[in-house]
């Protein structure tokens, strides 16, 4: 029986046979396209290809890709873990062609894989032809159909529907009917009673897609029609699991190679068995098997959990897993970050970026396992007094609740409350979270209307490396609507405008046409296609174009980039090579810098690293630039983000070759001496593992450093120009706190006075001493004390003590345990049922001592005479 990693290798070498050049995985998290979150297929990475916007350097190619898919239309979370085909991350093998070959070559090698290669037996193989769609206009796929009765039984090929074989990229863009191969994978008695046939496309557990044949010949466009593509494309998907469950002859993707040993290591963990059944306990063996791939290859690739975004996604699927090894497998402590190097060397020759970063991953996830644990707990306690107070729906309230406080996804919540046969109130919880939503929808959201192709060109240039301005002409825009404002997107063949990537922003700037000015506000990437954003469409968009830059904050912007390069190499020198960049921001104010790193850096350590970067910029180095294969620069030493993806040839950054050499996109300065001066503003976390730092330089790190000195004069003029500015403080500092404790001993002798004086104001009612009165003090904390001191003095008492401390009203209510339980009365309700209202204030407390404060001091008097009036 063939491993795993043969299989794997073997559809490699096959497509290599073929003439595909093999490539490699691009990164699972998603960067420069605003559609996706993370790489949900194996053809995101050459969208610009089928797009029209990047010519292939080979037009044939083949890969594994890492994906990832949580929900939405091609996979639900809730699946994963019960069934035995779902998973969130997965790897898609895929074949291409970028105009080159079409239908007949992809059909017959996909079965000659299959068939011959693999040897999968033809009787377990169906095939699926797109039927046409007559509301589309669109007819069968006779040439498909006709190809596939040239290898397999007429009656093996079936006609599907618009919606199982035509596939579209999005709401727009390319598309094109597909062709899929589907195994039947059950017993012979099984398929003896049964047609397979039937069962094909019907979410039968063991008659399952295997491959995808694509074939993009069409561009839907906004109104909803097609239109043909210039060139047609091959774009094809097989699930590597389900492959190797096929090829390894198992019922279950869980039961492969794949899973097996990151199973084992749960039940020695657990000290369980995997039963592979269906009860939670084996479904939570299968949840923990797949959500830590996801996990540790999203988290490798530069994404770590947080409360938004892509970010958030990661930590849904990590507290999902966290809850199934606690409730079903009885594990009640950090169990994910044990697995991290079981994946790490499983995967270490296929994605080595999990191996590279085996502790840092370990540290991420064990911090949020950590964090959720914390609340866990709480959480499900509260969510067992929802479900036994609700019968069919928990209110939406309650989920928002769970969510906000205890840190519940939703999922996780619909999941609980599916185990306990009970609905959520999707509506109210959506309600809840509106408000936040509809903000962060507004601030984001760009509607976009189909490109209008001004002059065809199969290649965009970028030539602002080496120049602000330059003469182009408009290739094609698109009107926009960017938070209800109407704005266009323009490409221009060639561009000085930097695309904002890796940290740095987008050039800012105008375009003139024929002497009529259009302001670039931003420039970005979509994929490769470098977009300029302006506020208006040009009159004239056929003639030459005038590119400038906003030289001035694109020089801010550089040295701020070289600056960053400096300082990484400075960190890793003083903290040690551990330390890897894990975001940043460039631009013309400041640069922001993520980092690994398990410990504070201190103060020590953060001279250090300025002082290094300060002396290579007074040693005016010279930042050498060079193109260069990726494998070249690797070689060298040059410094490769995880989580990038990097062309064959890439631009290398050299600052000194025995200091730093660096992959980079960005602009730079020619030497170091063009930034004068480095300065850190701050340090901080960000998240497990992950340190923050700010810093600046150029004129910025100069206004940093003149806005500090003017501080220290104002202060030093404040105190009368110390010769010691520290010792000056330092003396006032203990002179305050001497004055502070005097002032105490005053305060206390005045509230023993006071009292005392309230003691002798005492009245009996019904058998109770009661005191009511206005006093005076200077703070809250005071009449809150001076209340709770009678306490020492009576016995069967009710005290409201009211003041008016700086125009504000402020109430304290003292009542002993014997009144409270002989005549029923709770001083937190009093302040909240009675007293509230009055002042217009809130509060709150115990049953024998509660607290108010509000806006209305006119009513004090009425707060005691209500109190009075309830004896």
């Amino acid at each position: 029986m063939m491993t795993a990693a043969e299989i794997r290798q073997q559809f490699l070498d096959f497509f290599a046979s073929k003439k595909h050049q093999i490539v490699p995985s691009a990164p699972i998290v998603v960067k420069n396209d605003p559609t996706l979150l993370f790489t949900n297929a194996g053809m995101n990475q050459f969208k610009d290809y089928f797009l029209g916007n990047r010519k292939a350097e080979n037009p044939r190619v083949a890969d594994t890709q890492k994906c990832l898919r949580v929900s939405g239309k091609h996979n639900d979370l809730e699946e994963v873990g019960v069934d035995t085909y779902h998973h969130t991350m997965f790897e898609m093998l895929g074949n291409w062609s970028f105009g080159d070959y079409f239908k007949a070559e992809a059909i017959a090698w996909s079965w000659e894989l299959l068939a011959e290669v693999y040897k999968i037996p033809k009787d377990r193989l169906y095939v699926t032809v797109f039927e046409g769609d007559a509301k589309e206009n669109l007819p069968k796929d006779e040439e498909a159909w006709n190809e596939w009765k040239k290898v397999i039984a007429e009656d093996r090929i079936l006609l599907g529907n618009k919606k199982d074989n035509f596939w579209e990229m999005g709401d727009t863009g390319p598309c094109g009917p597909c062709t899929e191969i589907h195994v039947d994978c059950r017993t012979d008695e099984e398929r003896k009673q049964v047609d397979g046939k039937t069962l094909v496309n019907n979410d039968h557990p063991q008659v399952i897609e295997i491959w995808n044949n694509v074939f993009i010949q069409f561009n839907r466009m906004k109104d909803g029609s097609l239109e043909q593509l210039p060139a047609k494309h091959v774009d094809t998907g097989m699930g590597f699991e389900r492959l190797t469950r096929v090829l390894q002859n198992k019922q279950s993707n869980y039961d492969t190679d794949i899973f097996t040993g990151t199973i084992a290591t749960v039940e020695n963990i657990v000290a369980k068995k995997y039963t592979a059944g269906d009860d939670k306990e084996s479904v939570a063996f299968r949840v923990l098997a797949d959500h830590i791939r996801a996990i540790c290859f999203t988290i490798a690739d530069g994404q770590l959990p947080s409360n938004t975004g892509a970010g958030y996604v990661i930590r849904r699927i990590l507290r999902r897993a966290v809850r199934y090894y606690y409730s079903y497998l009885g594990y009640k402590q950090p169990l994910l970050h044990q697995l991290v190097p079981v994946l790490a060397t499983q995967f270490e020759n296929v994605f080595s970026e999990l191996k590279a970063q085996e502790a840092f991953v370990q540290k991420v996830v064990k911090e949020e396992e950590d964090a959720f644990l914390r609340t866990l707990e709480k959480g499900l306690k509260r969510i067992d007094d929802i479900i036994n107070t609700t019968k069919e729906v928990i209110d939406g309230k309650a989920a928002f609740e769970l969510f906000d406080t205890y840190g519940f996804p939703i999922d996780l919540t619909r999941l609980i409350a599916g185990e306990n046969k009970l609905a959520i109130d999707e509506k109210g919880f959506d309600a809840a979270l509106s408000e936040q939503k509809e903000r962060s929808r507004a601030a984001t959201t760009i509607d976009t209307e189909d490109w209008v192709e001004v002059l065809p060109t199969d290649k965009i240039s970028f030539v602002g490396y080496d120049a602000v301005t330059a003469e182009t002409k408009l290739v094609k825009y698109r009107k926009v609507n960017i938070k209800g404002k109407a704005a266009c997107q323009l490409v221009l063949q060639s561009t000085p405008f930097y695309a904002e990537s890796g940290g740095q922003v987008g050039d800012t700037g105008v375009l003139l046409f024929e002497g009529e000015e259009v302001v670039v506000t931003d420039t970005k990437k979509e994929n490769d296609l470098i977009i300029h954003f302006t506020e208006q469409l040009p009159v004239n968009i056929t003639g030459v174009v005038a590119a400038k830059v906003n030289a001035d904050r694109r020089k801010k912007i550089t040295v701020h980039h070289s600056a960053t390069h400096l300082m990484h190499a400075a960190l890793r020198k003083v903290l040690g090579t551990h330390v890897a960049q894990k975001g940043s921001l460039v631009n013309d104010q400041y640069l922001r810098f993520d980092f690994s790193h398990f410990a504070k850096v201190t103060d020590e350590e953060m001279a250090q690293v300025e002082a290094i970067v300060n002396e290579k910029i007074r040693e005016n180095v010279p930042v050498i630039i060079k193109s260069m294969p990726k494998e070249e620069a690797i070689a060298m030493g040059a410094m490769a983000l995880f989580g990038e993806k990097y062309a064959d040839e890439v631009r290398v950054v050299i600052i000194d070759p025995t200091y730093s050499i660096e992959l980079c996109g960005g602009t730079h300065v020619g030497s170091t001496g063009e930034l004068g001066l480095f300065k850190f503003t701050s340090e901080g976390a960000v998240a497990a593992g992950v340190r923050r730092v700010e810093a600046v330089t150029g004129f910025a790190a100069e206004q940093y450093v003149n806005e500090h000195f003017a501080s220290i004069r104002a202060i030093r003029e404040q105190l009368k120009n110390p010769k010691d500015l520290g010792k000056s403080i330092e003396n006032l500092q203990s002179e305050n706190s001497d004055l502070k404790k005097k002032l105490e001993k005053l305060e206390a002798r005045q509230l023993v006075a006071l009292r005392n004086e309230l003691l002798q104001k005492d009245e009996i009612i019904n058998n109770v001493t009661f005191i009511g009165d206005i006093v005076e003090v200077s703070n809250a904390d005071a009449l809150k004390k001076v209340c709770f001191d009678l306490k020492t003095n009576l016995n069967d008492y009710v005290a409201v003590l009211c003041a008016n401390i700086d125009g504000k009203p402020f109430v304290a209510v003292g009542i002993s345990d014997t009144v409270a339980a002989a005549k029923q009365l709770d001083a937190g309700k009093i302040i909240k049922e009675h007293i509230a209202p009055l002042i217009k204030g809130g509060g709150g407390g115990q049953k024998t001592l509660a607290t108010a404060g509000g806006q209305d001091v006119s009513n004090l008097q009425q707060v005691i005479e209500k109190v009075k009036g309830l004896l």
